[in-house]
């Protein structure tokens, strides 16, 4: 086998990104899709620069001047303007166009048409002039911090000597709509908030003479910073970070064209923004806004897909009596959520279920499912929840979530700093009969009834007490223990493949053991599809298995550092992308095993993080029906089909 190569993850995000953009190029992708796919690609590259542009910066400054590192850093940048000329391309070529035959004129980059000046006028003085906060960039910088990812205009003025001073005009799109539908004849204007503001320039500067205004953004570093040894109130520490989050080091700092250079450079100092990336951008920033243009004819979406009935409960019996009978396979958002919600609904309620546990990483900002845990304690169940506080973006909400459940009596559990609890799952201990017994719930995607309207995810509910058993084991080390297990522990699970614990060598059995069928000339093959694929051990041993002969194929949504397709190495590998109307989130893994295959789903991508410094669980799918159903998904996915041949098969065999 040749020496492995990866490619790297970084480059592979920002290609990812790029397969998101391509989607919004598509004439046969409705119109208003294509712009929220536009706000999609503008959400990703912010969290880029948030995340990962920091530590490429860091790295770059640890390395020569030909280093790798350093290399990658100005090949990301490189990457990123090229993406964004792409980007304005699709806007101009594409998606304008496309508005501007279907009667809607989509004011981009041109002064306010007549026909509108008077709405305009109105937005400005009825609801922007309320928010508007001048500031002299010479006089008021040292009390004013630009705030991470918050819109600013800096206008231009010159006095009548010629001397040129620039203020910045915050543009308030965190209060107010960022783009306004206007009426006018037989045609609809759209506006964005930072044009209404440039038309009103005249009379926030009376008498003066403006000689240009442009949009700009700063992007800040979103790292928290939290000693590992930290032993105090781990809630009241992140709370505080979170205070400081937007006010971390400038990563970017994105600007209209057309500004003359030294008014650049003038304000990159008075800003101290010298070690940011400077990035020259489009008219527009912070596009991820697009998300609520303000277009609302059906014609202009995808036809919705009535949500398939996922579990038929007979009049008379409960969930959990189905479950008792039988494993239950939930595929959202094809299928309606209603099962999981009802799942904590009934252990809530039910009067013979004793115990409630389960883990939280990304729950909904009014959850239904945090609310009946809440409720089962207060019917006195004893309930004992994992809340992960350090996912990221979402570490508000899960703090806003342990508290209020705290205070109604649940036991709240949280991980420690160096090891997260990245499983989804939950376990229901009650009587039935006399006799105690579990019932599981276990899946890939976050416990969230919103996100499960378009992340595509597997749910499992079951009544294997072996399975349960083991995962009953898992809640006792989340409880009990602070500290990664020792390797002596690892065999404490047989079913259940869980990281720190048994998860990486286990995959690694599974790939050997379809090697050695290759070479045995027994049938073989390995699926797989995950969101990212980075840790190098496992990558190296599917790199094996293609050199032996073993098929494989994978299904990788966003970073994938294996390189397919080269002779002597990956020869017999496949990487497939999938971007559609819903977003890829499922973890699954197949194993042909000479035509007895073994099935796996979980929450574990093969990222190093995922491997080393999480608690992840992935589970074995033993019904032979909910096997079928899963591998046919698989199939559909592999002949690039789009995501609607699923919907049909579900329908078909619901």
């Amino acid at each position: 086998m040749l020496k492995p190569t990866f490619i790297n993850r970084d480059l592979s995000w920002l290609s990812f990104n790029e397969r998101v953009l391509l989607e919004a190029s598509k004439d046969s992708v409705p119109l208003l899709e294509r712009i929220k796919f536009l706000s999609i690609y503008s959400s990703n590259l912010d969290e880029f620069y948030r995340v990962r542009i920091p530590v490429l910066m860091t790295l770059a400054q640890f390395e020569t001047a030909d280093s790798t590192s350093e290399n990658i850093f100005e090949l990301a940048k490189a990457e990123v303007n090229r993406q964004q000329k792409l980007f304005g391309e699709i806007i101009h070529k594409g998606v304008l166009p496309g508005l501007a035959a279907a009667g809607i004129h989509w004011v981009y980059g041109e002064t306010i048409p007549g026909e509108i000046s008077e709405e305009v006028k109105d937005i400005f003085f009825n609801k922007l002039l309320a928010y508007i906060n001048v500031i002299a960039i010479e006089e008021d910088l040292t009390s004013f911090f630009a705030e991470n990812n918050k819109l600013y205009q800096a206008i231009i003025l010159k006095d009548n000597n010629g001397a040129e001073h620039i203020k910045l005009i915050n543009i308030p799109s965190d209060v107010l709509p960022r783009l306004y539908l206007i009426q006018a004849n037989e045609l609809k204007y759209v506006v964005f908030l930072e044009d209404v503001l440039k038309d009103g320039l005249a009379y926030l500067f009376p008498n003066q003479h403006v000689s240009g205004a442009y949009n700009l953004k700063i992007t800040r570093d979103a790292q928290l910073e939290i000693d590992p040894k930290f032993e105090g109130d781990l809630t009241d520490a992140l709370e505080r970070q979170l205070e400081r989050r937007d006010f971390g080091l400038a990563t970017r700092f994105l600007y209209e064209p057309g500004i003359a250079l030294r008014t650049l450079y003038n304000m990159i100092y008075e800003m101290n923004l010298q070690k940011s990336s400077i990035v020259e951008g489009g008219k527009y920033h912070n596009l991820k806004d697009l998300s609520s243009f303000p277009l609302k004819e059906e014609k202009f979406s995808y036809q919705q897909w009535p949500s398939i009935t996922s579990v038929k409960i007979p009049s008379g019996s409960t969930l959990f009596a189905e479950i008792m009978r039988g494993d239950i396979l939930i595929n959202v958002p094809y299928q309606s959520y209603d099962p999981v919600l009802r799942f904590f609904n009934e252990a809530a309620n039910d009067a013979n279920v004793l115990e409630v546990y389960t883990t939280l990483y990304r729950v909904a900002s009014n959850s239904r499912i945090v609310s009946a845990l809440i409720t089962a304690a207060k019917n006195g169940k004893k309930v004992v929840v994992m809340v992960e506080l350090k996912a990221r973006f979402d570490e508000a909400n899960n703090i806003k979530w342990a508290k209020q459940m705290k205070n109604a009596g649940v036991t709240i559990i949280y991980s420690n700093l160096e090891l997260k609890v990245h499983a989804k799952v939950a376990l229901v201990k009650r009587t039935d009969g006399g006799e105690k017994v579990s019932l599981g719930l276990m899946a890939t995607g976050n416990l969230n009834e919103v996100t499960s309207r378009f992340y595509t995810d597997q749910v499992l509910l079951t009544a294997n007490q072996s399975l349960l058993g083991e995962l009953n084991e898992l809640f006792l080390f989340l409880a009990t223990n602070k500290k990664a297990p020792s390797l002596n522990e690892k065999g404490i699970f047989n079913y259940l493949l869980v990281a720190q614990f048994n998860l990486q060598d286990r995959f690694i059995d599974l790939i050997e053991r379809e090697i050695q069928n290759a070479k045995a000339g027994l049938s073989s093959g390995i699926t797989i599809k995950l969101n990212n694929l980075e840790e190098q051990k496992l990558i190296t041993k599917l790199y094996e298995a293609s050199t032996a002969g073993v098929r494989v194929k994978l299904i990788i949504r966003g970073i994938c550092c294996l390189n397919p397709g080269i002779p002597g190495l990956s020869e017999h590998i496949t990487v497939k992308r999938i971007v559609d109307r819903y977003l890829e989130h499922s973890r699954i893994f197949y194993f042909e095993n000479n035509g007895n295959p073994s099935v796996f789903m979980g929450s574990a991508d093969w990222m190093n993080r995922n491997i080393f410094s999480r608690i992840e669980v992935c589970f074995p799918i033993y019904d032979a029906k909910i096997k079928e159903i899963i591998v046919n998904i698989l199939k559909l996915q592999l002949r690039d089909e789009e995501q609607k041949s699923i919907y049909v098969y579900l329908n078909k065999i619901n």
